[in-house]
């Protein structure tokens, strides 16, 4: 019988650069850097295999050769000791629970959100709908009747939530599968599988667009708009008249613009594209009066110093106005509504001038320019349209929005 434990403690502390057999397939391993790991060596199905065991540091001499005698007793048992520990493995990450995979999801997506409310609004969806029904299941158990369970009541009454909460849960699955927490196919997923269980979101209900204003009730809108005071009235008006997003005005600085440009940073855009903003003469007027109230910084500050206006500002302005069925996003609407019926202006500058992705993904690969001095005369068109009724049938054309 061949003599097993033949090393030292000494010995596997002091030993110099090579290998050293322990005996019964144990071996210690010593670099030439001075690090020092264990290998059990074996053979199977006539070949030879070498598991590693583990740095010195953190395995002892006695833990390693519990571990070998381990290995030996399951090739006495005509198992791979290798394939035995995958298993082990395996088994041991298919206990990580739905909620601790969402979790580790989420942190390790932290520097991709755009603000800390999208990460919310990903928290509060999988803490409703998620969890209750198998956020304690281990990840590996998430089949496709779990998901169904948590979409089913939710699909015909809060489709927008539905579909928003399947995608999401279907991106956990697809992080735990691809860190080995699980295995097999996605149940979340929608194309050739859900989508053979549930009805298509546009055929439960029609997309729910913002509410939006006519855009022939538009001056007298901004007429009253214009008489009423405070900041929060100032940057509806100046959001419309831009037809900039909510949260870009909210967090605009002084910094950002230049002369008659407002540039808006890509982090502060849906897109996450830098986005420059023409400026109508109205819009500047509205700008010069924010200076002369001294505000720094933030160009519309909230009530609290160094902090923007809240996202409710904008919305209480239309409430006060007696407004409370519009929305403030529903602006942009009529300023797309407005451009393509009244103007003349070219379908991708009336995009461009709301900061969309064009749908073309060739033309959006060649358009380098951003038609900045067209949509200056747009924008300028629509400032004169918002203080003026447009007469039925006015087409308002290129030429004519210069001037």
């Amino acid at each position: 019988m061949a003599r097993i434990h033949k090393l030292t403690a000494r010995k596997v502390a002091t030993a110099a650069p090579g290998k050293y057999g322990d005996g019964g397939g144990l071996w210690l391993h010593v670099r030439k850097d001075g690090n020092r790991a264990w290998t059990f060596r074996f053979m199977m199905d006539g070949r030879a295999h070498e598991m590693g065991l583990g740095p010195v540091s953190t395995v002892s001499l006695a833990e390693a050769r519990r571990a070998a005698l381990e290995c030996r007793k399951l090739l006495r048992d005509g198992r791979d000791p290798l394939q035995v520990r995958r298993e082990r493995r395996s088994e041991r990450l298919g206990a990580l629970t739905f909620r601790q995979c969402a979790e580790a999801f989420l942190t390790a997506h932290g520097a991709s959100w755009r603000n800390a409310k999208h990460r919310q609004q990903w928290e509060n969806t999988l803490a409703s709908y998620a969890y209750p029904v198998f956020g304690d299941a281990p990840v590996g158990a998430v089949d496709t009747a779990a998901v169904m369970r948590a979409l089913d009541g939710l699909w015909l009454v809060k489709p927008e939530t539905a579909s928003r909460l399947r995608g999401r849960i279907e991106r956990v699955l697809d992080w735990a599968a691809v860190r080995g927490y699980r295995r097999g196919d996605n149940p979340a997923r929608w194309r050739g599988h859900l989508q053979a269980l549930l009805p298509a979101r546009a055929k439960v209900r029609a997309v729910e667009h913002f509410a939006a204003l006519a855009y022939a009730d538009m001056p007298a809108f901004m007429a009253d708009l214009r008489q009423r005071e405070g900041i929060g009235a100032r940057a509806l008006e100046f959001a419309i008249l831009t037809a900039a997003r909510s949260g870009e005005v909210r967090g605009m600085t002084w910094d950002e613009v230049d002369g008659d440009a407002w540039t808006v940073p890509a982090d502060r855009t849906k897109a996450r594209r830098e986005h420059r903003v023409p400026l109508s003469g109205r819009a500047l007027e509205i700008l010069d009066g924010m200076k002369r109230l001294g505000a720094e910084g933030l160009v519309f500050p909230g009530a609290r110093p160094g902090k923007p206006l809240s996202d409710m500002s904008l919305t209480a302005v239309l409430k006060r106005m007696g407004r409370d069925g519009l929305t403030v996003h529903g602006f942009r609407s009529t300023f797309r509504d407005w451009a393509a019926e009244q103007t003349a202006f070219p379908r991708e500058v009336c995009e461009q001038a709301l900061a969309h992705a064009l749908a073309d993904k060739v033309e959006a690969a060649y358009r380098r320019g951003d038609l900045f001095a067209k949509r200056r005369k747009l924008m300028d068109a629509w400032a004169a349209s918002c203080a003026r009724p447009a007469k039925p049938g006015e087409v308002t054309p290129i030429r004519g929005a210069a001037s």
